[in-house]
């Protein structure tokens, strides 16, 4: 395949019920809502990633995952957050079209996916094993690109709440990504917002949540009103790619979108 779409969705936090809400945001119907837009928009992808916060602390919310993404035909690429459940997880998930190992090969690209969970923690830390996990992926990849997820935000957020609850060995992780040419891009969820930066040549893409956003830049935790999001990606060949982060607007249906940038 010359050109890999991938969509992107994060932080969903479902619930076992499906009527409970997150600061304000029903998440369960903003999923659906989510999906359905970008069936309509932004459809076929190749794959769906889903970084993390798949369920509030309720195992429950995974029979509704799988209910909703599991009969799409498309492989679903899925990393736990701080509010998942791990064990129920890998357990619920366990098989197709849901993928939940150390990296995935499609086309031209490596899609390497890290687990940067601490158990009962809200901040994150890739282990000695999922270091190790990373340079294997990396130094395995050959001539392909790579693209390397997890869920916590390894660089700041200039947001001095949100920064404490970030990836404490952030630097390490990142001088592992520094020691290998074919990382393109890093990319994450936990954050509730748009971010996207640039680092030593690799782009550094943060992703709004399919349900309630966190206000940017904000010293003390604030809710941002704007609506539920995800984002799109092209993965070309050459290794540049094409970036997207729609906005699902609540309640008339239509949408809004960040501008459309590639590197």
């Amino acid at each position: 395949m010359s050109v890999l779409r991938l969509i992107q969705f994060t932080d969903p936090h479902l619930y076992s019920s499906e009527n409970e809400s997150l600061r304000g945001v029903p998440t369960l119907p903003a999923l659906r809502a989510a999906l359905a837009h970008a069936r309509a928009r932004d459809w076929p992808p190749d794959a769906l990633l889903v970084t993390g916060d798949i369920v509030q602390d309720d195992a429950g919310g995974y029979a509704h995952f799988r209910q909703i993404l599991g009969g799409l035909g498309l492989p679903v690429l899925c990393l736990p957050g701080n509010h998942d459940e791990p064990v129920a997880m890998r357990r619920e998930l366990a098989r197709a079209p849901f993928v939940l190992d150390e990296f995935v090969d499609l086309g031209r690209w490596r899609i390497v996916l890290v687990d940067s969970c601490i158990p009962g923690a809200a901040s994150g830390a890739v282990s000695a094993a999922g270091l190790a996990a990373l340079e294997r992926a990396l130094a395995g990849a050959g001539t392909r690109h790579c693209m390397v997820c997890l869920h916590h935000h390894p660089v700041p957020m200039a947001s001095r709440w949100l920064d404490r609850v970030g990836l404490t060995n952030g630097a390490e992780f990142l001088h592992a990504i520094d020691a290998h040419h074919n990382v393109r891009a890093i990319v994450w969820g936990h954050v509730h917002q748009s971010y996207d930066a640039l680092r030593k040549g690799v782009r550094l893409l943060a992703t709004p949540s399919t349900c309630a956003q966190f206000l940017p830049h904000a010293d003390e935790f604030a809710v941002d009103p704007r609506p539920p999001a995800y984002r799109t990606f092209e993965l070309r060949a050459d290794g540049s790619l094409l970036t997207e982060v729609v906005w699902v607007e609540q309640h008339c249906g239509g949408s809004s979108r960040s501008a459309s940038s590639a590197a």
